[in-house]
């Protein structure tokens, strides 16, 4: 198991995290921003400047999961991980990598409010100015940021307002909420393919022409319905069965193809062949009865082309467009890297 103990820079989760050694047996302490300094040290300067922030390094994300499967099969118990988490596309990503490795994840937050975070982040600042310290962030753009985060947080994370609790105090309390089972992320086990997949997603319409995007909990970014064709399954059964158990409703109409894309390996993905389906207009009747696993996706969301731009990853988004061109022209396109095969 892994205790995340989320919050704002200057939140104390770092000391709560410490006395909660004494209180969580078996447990080890796993500070993932060290891994940061390793990236400062092996990553060529130009990269690192690219970026604002460590956790903007897809390799930071998957270090940080690695890095925990690692520690829980050499030491075992519980690891304690005090560090800020804002970006939701970020918790999908390395929550749903622990997930797929059967690692349970409680996620809780640290909130001492608005006043508290803002004088221990001007003195942070004002001790930023000694010699071999720096800052992180200006104080006001963080807490922008984490202001703008807490909507998601406050769904996803149990929330311990800890403004009139020492690190002590909040240690326990965190200690016993997690004893309770609280803070548990409900994430869909989904291991990573060890070798090429065939993937099939199906495009559904509204009246409008509008397709249907899902959010998944696992991943980052939005998806198509759909997923993994299973061993002896058509791509086309694939996609009747997974529209029914992400979205709880039977299509009763053929599936057409519209785009056949080869996905090139690209470590540590291994690539392979995903299908677009236009699975027709719903119905509008079937709009409501949309039923969700809350273990596996969290929203959904008719969308434009346009809209879609927002919400989908670039290599998604690429698919998304070719396949309703082919939709409009009535026939399938063959694809590589999501552009057409020459």
């Amino acid at each position: 198991m892994i205790i995340w103990v989320n919050g704002a820079f200057g939140a104390g989760k770092t000391s709560a995290a410490r006395e909660m050694l004494d209180l969580v047996p078996g447990s080890t302490l796993y500070e993932p921003e060290v891994l940061g300094g390793c990236l400062h040290r092996l990553l060529p300067e130009k990269k690192l400047q690219a970026v604002g922030d460590c956790q903007d390094l897809a390799i930071w994300r998957r270090l940080v999961v690695e890095t925990a499967a690692g520690l829980l099969a050499e030491v075992g118990g519980v690891l304690i991980a005090p560090t800020t988490l804002l970006r939701q596309d970020h918790r999908d990503e390395i929550f749903g990598g622990l997930a797929a490795r059967g690692i349970d994840v409680r996620h809780v937050l640290l909130d001492p409010g608005e006043t508290i975070l803002r004088a221990r982040l001007a003195a942070r600042t004002d001790s930023s100015s000694k010699p071999g310290t720096a800052t992180h962030q200006a104080p006001a753009d963080h807490l922008a940021d984490y202001a703008a985060a807490l909507p998601w947080l406050h769904n996803d994370a149990f929330v311990l307002h800890t403004a009139e609790l020492t690190p002590r105090q909040t240690a326990v309390a965190v200690a016993e909420a997690v004893g309770r089972g609280a803070g548990a992320c409900g994430i869909v086990q989904t291991p990573e393919p060890r070798a090429e997949t065939v993937a099939a997603g199906v495009l559904l319409f509204d009246d409008a022409d509008r397709v249907l995007l899902v959010d998944p909990t696992y991943k980052p970014g939005w998806e198509f319905p759909g997923g993994i064709v299973e061993r002896g399954e058509s791509p086309a059964r694939a996609g009747h069965r997974e529209v029914a158990e992400e979205l709880g409703i039977e299509l009763t109409g053929g599936l057409e193809l519209l785009v056949v894309d080869w996905e090139p390996p690209r470590p540590p993905g291994h690539g392979g062949l995903r299908l677009l389906f236009d699975g027709g207009r719903m119905p509008s009747s079937d709009i409501p009865r949309l039923l969700l696993p809350r273990d596996e996706l969290r929203d959904w969301r008719f969308v434009t082309e346009d809209e879609a731009a927002d919400l989908l990853p670039p290599v998604r988004l690429e698919r998304l467009r070719w396949a309703l061109r082919a939709r409009k022209q009535g026939r399938p396109l063959n694809l590589e890297a999501g552009h057409p095969a020459r």
